[in-house]
C-alpha cells in the first residue's frame, strides 16, 4: 500500500467483464482516472512490466489510488462505494456488499466461465452444458428481483447492478439468448440508457486507454 500516483490508474482489459465493471463504475462516479490497457495474450509474468510490478496476482482490473493497489473488481467496487458514499455507499452498503458476493460466486463465475469456454478454451461439451444450466439458474434469480423493482436496490443504479450486469453485455458471445428472460433484458436496456453508460468494447477498448 502507500503507493501514490497523479490521477488513480486502472488496468483493464476489453474482454474482461470485471475490468469492465469497474471503470463504468468510476465512469458514473465522475470520478477522473487514468486507464491502462493490458494484453491479457502473453503469460502473466511477461505482461507490461508496470502491471507486473503491482498487480498482486497477473489479472485484470487493478485499481490505483491514493489508498494504495487494490485487486479484484468487486473489492474495487466497495472501495469506491465506500470512498464517495453513492452508488450503493451509503445506507444500502450492506445490501450492496451481498449482492457483490452472490455475483461473485454466481453470474460473475457462471456466464464468465461459460463465455470463456466456449470462445476462447473450446472446452469439453460436459462442462459447457453444467456452466450454461447454472447460467440460466443465475438468470432466473435475477428475473424474480425485476419482475418486482426496476433495480436491485430499488430504484436507481448501483454498483450491486454494475456488477451483476459486466458479463450480460456479453451474453450473446455465450450464446444466451436473454428474450427468455423479459425483465432482466429490461434492466440491462435501463442500465444502458443510464448517461455515461456505455458498451464494454467502446468503454474498455485500448485507443481509450487514457486519462477520463
Amino acid at each position: 500500500m502507500g503507493l501514490s500516483a497523479a490521477l488513480p490508474i486502472l488496468y483493464g482489459n476489453r474482454e474482461s467483464g470485471h475490468s469492465y465493471k469497474v471503470r463504468q463504475t468510476l465512469v458514473l462516479l465522475g470520478m477522473t482516472h487514468e486507464y491502462r490497457y493490458v494484453d491479457l495474450l502473453p503469460p502473466r509474468a511477461e505482461r507490461r512490466a508496470d502491471f507486473v510490478a503491482v498487480s498482486p496476482y497477473g489479472e485484470v482490473p487493478v485499481f490505483i489510488d491514493e489508498g494504495g493497489v487494490l485487486a479484484q473488481s468487486n473489492a474495487i467496487l466497495l472501495h469506491l462505494v465506500r470512498k464517495s458514499g453513492r452508488l450503493g455507499g451509503g445506507a444500502d452498503l450492506e445490501r450492496t456488499t451481498q449482492w457483490l458476493f452472490w455475483e461473485a460466486n454466481r453470474i460473475g463465475f457462471s456466464l464468465a466461465n461459460l463465455r470463456f469456454a466456449l470462445r476462447f478454451a473450446k472446452e469439453d461439451p460436459g462442462v459447457v452444458a453444467m456452466l450454461r444450466r447454472r447460467t440460466e439458474a443465475d438468470l432466473d434469480r435475477l428475473a424474480q428481483e425485476f419482475d418486482c423493482r426496476p433495480y436491485l436496490l430499488g430504484e436507481a443504479p448501483s454498483v450491486a447492478d454494475i456488477s451483476c450486469a459486466g458479463y450480460l453485455f456479453f451474453a450473446d458471445q455465450a450464446e444466451i439468448d436473454l428474450g427468455r428472460w423479459s425483465s432482466v433484458g429490461a434492466w440491462l436496456d435501463r442500465l444502458a440508457a443510464t448517461p455515461g453508460w456505455s458498451h464494454p468494447y467502446e468503454l474498455m477498448d485500448a485507443r481509450q486507454a487514457t486519462a477520463l
